[in-house]
């Protein structure tokens, strides 16, 4: 399995990168948002890799951090839910975007994505309405994009661009653990915490939990 892939761009494409590493040339097919993310032609990049192996096709698919990584994952085991779908999802809305709307139930937001109709919109959040509080959760610690590492290449080492964290992701893992510490469910948690996080979303941890603890008295 290929993890991960450190080398320099050959060539840009509309929907995916010729990543050449030690001499070895890799298709690696990313999101937009992905795209937009990566240094130009001739500069290094490092990207975590999903493969997908079929009878009649292997592809290399990629990702700026785990988290997004992580989320193709799990918007790919959704039955309809392809690659192609996967990535326009993700380059819409972005890992922290796609974990915020389906904590909070908006299929309308996932449906913003190209190709991806109402009822697989509502499927997804659905399907991994479960899901979303243990991925924010882990947002603090996976968010780590690429760092300002040099990428190890046989030529001198080239600084490459790191993409923007997503907003306030250590906040929200904060702000998640300590409500289930209050004992507070995890998807009442997971919902609170994204639409405060939605609200203001530069805000720090203890801004964060007064916001979601408002949205989750009880109401008179």
């Amino acid at each position: 399995m290929i993890g991960k892939l450190t080398g320099r761009i050959e060539y840009r494409a509309l929907d995916h990168v010729l990543i050449d590493v030690r001499g070895v040339g890799y298709l690696v097919y990313c999101s937009e948002r992905t795209l937009a993310g990566l240094p130009a032609v001739g500069e290094v990049a490092a990207v975590y890799t999903d493969l997908l192996v079929r009878e009649d096709l292997m592809q290399l698919f990629g990702f700026t951090t785990l988290a997004e990584k992580e989320w193709h994952r799990l918007l790919t085991s959704v039955q309809g839910v392809g690659a192609k779908a996967s990535l326009a999802i993700l380059g819409a809305l972005g890992p922290d975007g796609v974990g915020r709307a389906i904590a909070l139930g908006d299929w309308n937001a996932v449906k913003v994505a190209k190709g991806v109709g109402p009822k697989i919109a509502q499927r997804v959040v659905l399907d991994l309405k479960d899901k979303a509080p243990s991925m924010m959760a882990m947002g603090g610690t996976v968010a780590e994009a690429l760092g300002d590492q040099d990428a190890e290449v046989i030529e001198a080492p080239i600084k490459r661009k790191a993409p923007a964290p997503a907003p306030n992701a250590s906040a929200q893992s904060e702000a998640l653990s300590a409500l289930s510490n209050l004992g507070y469910g995890p998807g009442d948690a997971a919902g609170a915490v994204a639409q405060a996080a939605g609200e203001a979303p530069d805000a720090e941890t203890p801004s964060l939990i007064r916001a979601a603890l408002k949205l989750l008295a009880p109401r008179e």
